[in-house]
This record gives structure tokens, sequence and C-alpha cells, in this order.
């Protein structure tokens, strides 16, 4: 089967592309309180602010119904590179498909997401991912 999307980065890869490609954004499609109490990815030192756009509703989970409306309201065109940023990288492959399948031609999944998966105690946050490859992050 093709891949419906541009493909899967790690997160060292997708912050190499953030850092040298200007118009490359990184959109974090986590639910509100994940932003809230896990952190967020910090761009500052890249001059750029991760796009925080659910794709799921918390606490139902359902599809987030505006989230192509709000993506075209954030200017992003369907020529630049997304970098797309859940927990583990299930929703962002979602979300990928979804965004190339409405002709934006760069989306990338970002293997492991923000925590990544659960460690031998149950712990997400130090196996893999953007907060255990120690790449910048921050508390809201």
């Amino acid at each position: 089967m093709e891949q419906q999307y541009a493909g899967d980065v790690s997160v060292e890869q997708a912050w190499d592309a953030l850092e040298k490609d200007l118009n490359a954004v990184l959109l974090d499609v986590r639910t509100v309180p994940e932003f809230q109490f896990v952190g967020v990815p910090d761009l500052s030192s890249l001059g750029k602010d991760a796009q925080l756009l659910p794709w799921q509703v918390y606490p139902q989970m359902q599809v987030n119904p505006d989230f192509v409306t709000t993506i075209k309201q954030l200017g992003i065109h369907e020529e630049q590179s997304l970098y797309i940023l859940c927990r583990s990288g299930v929703r962002s492959v979602s979300a990928a498909i979804a965004l190339t399948s409405l002709g934006y031609k760069y989306c990338f999944n970002i293997l492991h997401g923000f925590e990544g998966p659960v460690d031998e105690s149950g712990h997400r946050g130090k196996v893999a991912g953007w907060k255990a490859a120690g790449i910048p992050w921050k508390q809201n």
C-alpha cells in the first residue's frame, strides 16, 4: 500500500528540518490538557513557535471539527513542510493523512511523538520521543 503522507521522521530529524527550513512548521496535535499538564515543544531558540492544534477534542476524543479551518486560519499553506507531533506518534499519522488528502504535500509524522512509549515502569518520556531526546520543551 502506498504511504498516504510524506513519511516518518525522528525527533532529531524534525528538529534539524525546523532549524534549517525557515518555512517548516511544527504542528502539535495533542489535546489541550496535554499541552497544559505535560508540556510543549520550545522552538524559541529557532525563532519559531509550535502550532498547538488538537486533532481530537478532549474528553470525548472526537476528531476536531475545526482542525482544517484552523490550519487555514494559521496561514499554513500546501507547500510548507509540516512536522506533526502527538504523544506517541499515532494521532499525528491520522492528521498527516488527513492533511495530505486535502493537498498538503509535505506532512511528516514525528516518530515516538512528544513522550514516546512507556518504559518498564509504565512511564512515558524516558524511552524515546521529544522529551527523551533532550530537545527543548517547556511547561505551560
